[in-house]
Formats: structure tokens, sequence, C-alpha cells
């Protein structure tokens, strides 16, 4: 009841100083279909790089997709697509009712989901580890992106489960930290990542692409790819700058 009364005052709240568009914009999330089997999406993003996705994002004037650099990969080889299952933490000493939460989320957790983690600029505990990574990989998910600590590096490099993250520190979580949400929209530096939306990620970063315009990105992105391979070809067999760009090559 007072749930209800107290969401009832904040509705008040909102339409009193205008802010039903904002809302819908940071908090709605899209459940729109893709016109191509999810797999076969992101089976195709898998074939592409941060680079050409990126550039077709600022073609449509987004240009704030990409995630902090300090995030890097566990290793330079892994290539991944998959859809934001996004968590929130926050420094935190309450440790009472953690595990049930932590446990609840991981059953959440499925096929072809993406762990993208805000954990609010923490910068001493762990948010990742080997436990975590068996128990992902086990449900089908694709990868995991911290920004902030893992560790048992060791145990997760025994899975073929790419990881991103900020730094590393032994350094458990209970304690210092506390999960506050799961499947909310969440910021990362500029980036405002969405459940549903597509997460892509190899050796040069992470980038999201919003759920509305994924397709459209992939297709165009893979005409930049098909297009490079034609200046690389140009390239090989010696032609000159002028000539290249004459044919709308570029650098």
């Amino acid at each position: 009841m007072q749930e209800k009364q107290e969401e009832g005052m904040l509705q008040k709240e909102a339409k009193m100083m205008n802010l039903e568009h904002l809302i819908a914009v940071r908090e709605g999330v899209s459940k729109k279909p893709f016109p191509v089997p999810e797999k076969e999406l992101l089976a195709r993003y898998e074939q592409l790089y941060t680079g050409a996705i990126s550039d077709v994002l600022r073609e449509l004037a987004l240009l704030d997709q990409s995630l902090p650099g300090h995030l890097r990969p566990l290793r330079d080889s892994d290539v991944v697509a998959g859809i934001a299952f996004t968590v929130k933490s926050a420094p935190n000493v309450k440790i009472t009712g953690e595990m049930t939460f932590r446990g609840q989320m991981l059953d959440e957790m499925g096929e072809n989901h993406f762990v993208v983690w805000d954990t609010s600029n923490d910068m001493k505990a762990t948010l990742w580890g080997g436990v975590m990574t068996a128990t992902a990989y086990g449900k089908g998910v694709k990868a995991a992106c911290i920004d902030g600590g893992i560790r048992d590096t060791k145990q997760i490099l025994e899975k073929p489960f790419p990881v991103y993250y900020r730094y590393r520190i032994p350094n458990g979580s209970l304690g210092r930290c506390l999960i506050t949400h799961y499947q909310i929209p969440i910021i990362i530096g500029d980036v405002v990542i969405k459940p549903g939306d597509v997460i892509f990620a190899d050796c040069d970063g992470v980038v999201c692409i919003p759920r509305d315009i994924a397709y459209q990105v992939l297709v165009r992105a893979e005409e930049i790819r098909e297009n490079e391979k034609k200046i690389f070809g140009w390239v090989a067999s010696g032609e000159t700058v002028k000539e290249i760009t004459d044919k709308g090559g570029y650098f």
C-alpha cells in the first residue's frame, strides 16, 4: 500500500515538473523484435569490428556509444556480440540479502546475454571472478563487461568466455559493495545502456548499439567492411592516394 502511494506521488511530481518525456527516454526499454533471428544477428555482428560499427553510429549522429577506453579485454583475440543484461552496484557495507539478490540475478541471466556492469566507479572490490564466469558460461551467456574489478583470472581464462574489465584486485565484493539493481537502464562513461541493446566488443573496446537500430547498423557496417576490403586491395596494388580517393576510398 505504501509503495503504491509513493509511486502515485512520484507520478504527480513528474507531471508537475513536466518530466514524462525525460522519463520515457531515459527509462524506456525497447522490446522491438529483430527482423532476423537473434542468433543470426549476433553471428553477423561477430564478423565485424568496432571501428566499422562506431563509424556507422557516427553517421547516425550517435557519437557517444563507445564505453570508456579504460575497459580492456582479458584476451585481445575475443570478438563477441550479445544482448545487454545490465547490472548496477555501489560501494556499501551492507551484506544482508546480497547473496539472495545475486542468486535471483544469476537465475535471470540466459542465452546470448552480454552482462554490462555499472559499479558506480567502485575501485576497491571485485565484481566478477571464476565462479561467476563458470555459472554464466553454463547458462549460455556470451560475455561480461565490468566497469570495475575482476579476480580469479586464471579460472576465467579456463573458459572461452570474453571478459572486459577495468582493473584486477583480489578483494571480494561482500562487505565492500552491494548489487542494487539489474535489468534497468545504466550509464557507463557517456553511454546509456538499456536491457536488450546489442553490445559488441573486440580488442579495440566495447560499443553499445541501441536495439531499435541494431539491424540497420549491422547492414551498414557490413557495407563498410566490404568497401574497406576494396580499399585495402587498391592500396596493395599500388594505386595512388588520389586514384583511391577519386574512387570514393578514404584513409
